[in-house]
């Protein structure tokens, strides 16, 4: 199922038109840009016989409600976020999947950032929960750079019942705390994992930190006392990566 939606932006438009063109029922472009990277949107629209509108900046910033837009945007049937059923599907075609679960995070930029570093770093899903937490709006979408598209999105009723079905399936559920008895480096993500970060403020929720299998900590030796949840993906993203590489 799909429902229509708008993205802006170079990155999230071009993406859209690479991946998923024939979704895209109108382009809306500044007709006073002329600029390299405007050009290659053009471009792929033509390859891909999307219509073209050219139109003045008013317009755009009305159709992207004031963001910054780039010049561009487009009309989309968006993909709707998946529903937990998807998840043994993804586990099935994955030997030893890596799963990033955010528990409740709110911010659309964070989300955007956590996706475009989760499709780096080779995440086989993000899962959310479906109450108080962001999904994929078109603020979520331009962050993400195309990785909205990429990565499998699955939005769950229940978290503490989705983690409970990923261990029964044989995955490692390590959830990060501040008070983490164990540093992000001195657990094992070489196997199926499942990677939790808690909501902006005020972490993980009770229910979630009791289904992890492992708590740890990101070593700070500065004055700073926690990370941006998207940095802080990024940083335990990437050290399972390191991991799983090796």
């Amino acid at each position: 199922m799909s429902r229509e939606s708008r993205i802006w932006g170079l990155h999230a438009v071009t993406a859209a038109l690479r991946n998923d063109p024939e979704n895209i029922s109108r382009l809306l472009v500044d007709r006073g840009r002329r600029d390299k990277r405007l050009k290659e949107v053009l471009d792929l629209a033509r390859q891909h016989q999307v219509k073209v509108e050219q139109v003045d900046v008013r317009q755009l910033e009305k159709e992207a409600g004031g963001d910054r837009h780039q010049g561009v945007v487009a009309h989309y049937q968006a993909p709707e976020a998946l529903g937990e059923d998807a998840l043994d599907d993804i586990l099935e075609a994955a030997a030893q999947p890596l799963i990033l679960v955010l528990d409740g995070v709110t911010d659309p930029h964070n989300l955007g950032a956590c996706l475009r570093t989760a499709d780096a770093a080779g995440v086989a899903a993000v899962v959310v929960p479906r109450d108080k937490a962001v999904g994929l709006t078109p603020t979520v979408r331009k962050v993400a750079s195309g990785a909205a598209e990429s990565v499998p999105f699955i939005q769950v009723t229940n978290l503490a019942r989705t983690l409970d079905h990923l261990k029964d399936r044989g995955l490692w559920v390590i959830g990060t705390a501040g008070e983490g008895g164990q540093t992000l480096y001195d657990v094992d993500f070489r196997g199926g994992s499942v990677l939790v970060m808690g909501a902006e403020g005020t972490g993980m929720r009770r229910l979630t930190r009791e289904r992890c299998d492992h708590l740890v900590q990101i070593p700070m030796l500065g004055q700073v006392e926690s990370l941006n949840v998207s940095v802080a993906t990024g940083v335990c993203l990437y050290e399972a990566l390191r991991q799983r590489r090796g």
